[in-house]
């Protein structure tokens, strides 16, 4: 029975300590691209966005804004902060332009994300 004890406390702890040790601190990087909506970025499959008024309609909607790269990948902004937050409040200014955002990306599953330290309107 001891042992039944610790290891049903161990092994929380143990993933914990797990979780910890992954490699989650991101990857410095600048990206460059269209700030769109996501949703058209996947269904449209658009190069840019249709308008700045169309992006943010979309995001006024509630759509989460994403960056595409002019080789087609999406960069989702995200916080990098626990509990987590919608990342709009700091697109929308640069809806429908091309930017370059610089911060941590983060690569799982095909999917990258970045967590935007600093963005700027393309000159």
């Amino acid at each position: 029975m001891r042992i039944a004890a610790i290891v049903t406390k161990a092994v929380p702890l143990f993933l914990v300590v797990a979780l910890w040790g992954a490699d989650s601190t991101g990857k410095p990087e600048t990206v460059k691209g269209y700030v769109l909506d996501s949703a058209c970025a996947f269904t449209k499959g658009l190069e840019k966005p249709i308008s700045r008024e169309c992006a943010l309609a979309c995001a006024k909607a509630g759509s989460p804004l994403a960056i595409l790269t002019a080789d087609g990948t999406i960069y989702w902004p995200i916080a990098g902060t626990t509990p987590s937050s919608g990342q709009n409040d700091k697109l929308v200014p640069f809806a429908g332009q091309r930017v370059t955002a610089s911060g941590k990306v983060f690569e799982r599953g095909g999917s990258k994300a970045i967590v935007i330290d600093k963005i700027e309107a393309e000159k």
